[in-house]
């Protein structure tokens, strides 16, 4: 496909250039999956260093997600007053500090500062991508360019455990010494400047939004960006935009998503709920913990290591399938779908782990239940990679009006991270008492998330970012007929 039509036949621009302009912001994407991953070769390697014990190490691991939260929350407001374009710059300043500081780290109390600094960059990388990519994309395309943000995490994280186990191969151990005589899981982190460096470099290569430039009054600056990338009926589009955001304050705040139900508006309550059930249904534990999970349950060492780069692997791979699918099948299809299967897979892992024998404390998977476990586990991932994984992000991008989007998408990937916090230190305490009940609990949140879908979520497949409102209650959602 040679150039991309839109809704108008005006004007049609390459869709090579508008792949290369979203390629450029889901870097941002690529170093959030890697900042998050490149700590797992490390782990034991920073508790013998620094003598920490258990609690220091698992703070030092999640405090990454408290800088993630932190920088969602202010992401959104920084790229209303000061462009998305700027914030781009700063999360790749912040991930470059935060791989010297980590990479250099004294002790384990200045390596988790550093850690919350980097997650302040993954914070309001999570936050800009989806929200430029939606804003520079034509609408038949945007799904397939949104989903791009996916793509680049899981292969951040593929890359990152990749680089740390190609580090401890040349070093000989994450301990031993390397080049310049730092530590080989030093270099893990130091690893990370080099993208943060292209990052940043290539940001200063891409156009600011369209949607920013007419909301600050640049309307020339604004069509010519309109004209090169997204194409179709310049002068009407810049039109529409006009209209939605009229009425935005110079310095935006929280209140403009105030609304009658409980605070907030029926679709910022939306893209909350789609955030927390994306996490709810367990999917970090998969990443997280597999290796530690796979051993507790029989597997070898080797064994689950392996599992776990195949599921890696499998995340990619099923990204590329929603990538293909999301524009002609449409968002909310499949989301359904993806709860659905996501359920069953959650159910016989739920199962099988309350009903397996228990050896020395752990539950022990013998014949075939060692086999139905590892598809189950597998199988989840092909349905979350598929659906929940990007569309998601495809939806918290395009799916607010554009006098909130920014602010609105920064509330929404809070809670995300939020959630991710919650799940990620409470599996422990859950699979302590049993992974059965562990897995029951993502199997209920999987459950209540088709119904969440079904009630609450609305189509945007092919609708322009102009028809997206925010004061219809939720229940009254309904999208229009895509342009023709």
């Amino acid at each position: 496909m040679s150039s991309a039509q839109t809704s108008d036949p005006n004007i049609s621009v390459p869709i090579a250039r508008v792949i290369l302009v979203a390629s450029t912001a889901a870097l941002g994407g690529f170093l959030f999956g890697f900042d998050t991953a490149v700590i797992n070769g490390a782990v034991s390697a920073i508790g013998e260093q620094f003598a920490a014990g258990p609690f220091l190490l698992g703070f030092a691991v999640a405090s990454a997600l408290i800088g993630c939260a932190i920088g969602a929350w202010f992401a959104g407001r920084i790229a209303d007053r000061y462009g998305r374009i700027r914030v781009m710059i700063i999360a790749a300043i912040l991930f470059v500090a935060s791989a010297l500081g980590c990479g250099l780290a004294f002790g384990i109390w200045d390596l988790s500062f550093w850690r919350i600094v980097g997650g302040l960059g993954v914070g309001a990388a999570s936050v800009i991508a989806p929200a430029y990519i939606a804003e520079v994309s034509p609408p038949a395309h945007r799904g397939r360019l949104g989903s791009l943000q996916q793509m680049a995490i899981v292969s951040g994280i593929f890359v990152a455990l990749l680089t740390d186990a190609a580090i401890v191969a040349v070093a000989g151990s994450a301990t031993a010494p390397w080049l310049l005589g730092l530590e080989a899981w030093r270099w893990m982190f130091l690893s990370e400047i080099v993208p943060a460096v292209i990052y940043g470099a290539l940001a200063l290569t891409i156009p600011e939004s369209p949607r920013y430039l007419i909301a600050r009054g640049e309307m020339k600056r604004a069509k010519e960006v309109l004209t090169r990338y997204v194409g179709g009926n310049v002068e009407k589009t810049t039109t529409d935009i006009l209209k939605t955001v009229e009425g935005k304050p110079d310095r935006p705040r929280f209140s403009i998503l105030r609304g009658s139900k409980f605070g907030l508006l029926p679709i910022v309550w939306v893209g909350i709920g789609l955030s927390v059930l994306q996490q709810f249904t367990g999917i970090n534990v998969i990443f997280y913990y597999s290796t530690t999970l796979w051993q507790a349950v029989g597997f070898t060492e080797q064994d689950s290591l392996t599992i776990t780069v195949i599921t890696s692997v499998t995340n990619i791979v099923t990204t590329i399938v929603a990538i293909l699918l999301i524009d002609k099948v449409g968002r909310k299809p499949l989301l359904l779908v993806g709860a659905m299967g996501q359920f069953v897979c959650l159910a016989v892992l739920a199962v099988i782990f309350a009903t397996a024998p228990i050896v020395n404390g752990e539950p022990m998977l013998e014949g075939a239940a060692g086999t139905t476990a590892l598809l189950a586990a597998n199988l989840y991932v092909v349905f979350f990679g598929a659906s929940w994984g990007p569309v998601v992000w495809v939806l918290l991008g395009e799916m607010f009006s554009n006098r909130i989007r920014a602010v609105a998408l920064s509330v929404a990937a809070a809670a995300q991270w939020a959630a991710n916090f919650v799940i990620s230190t409470t599996f422990p305490a859950l699979a302590s008492v049993g992974l059965g009940l562990a897995y029951g609990v993502y199997t209920f949140f999987a459950f209540v998330a088709i119904f969440f879908v079904l009630r609450f979520v609305r189509e945007t497949k092919g609708r322009t970012l102009e028809s997206m409102t925010d004061t219809e209650p939720a229940r009254a959602m309904k999208a229009p007929k895509a342009a023709k």
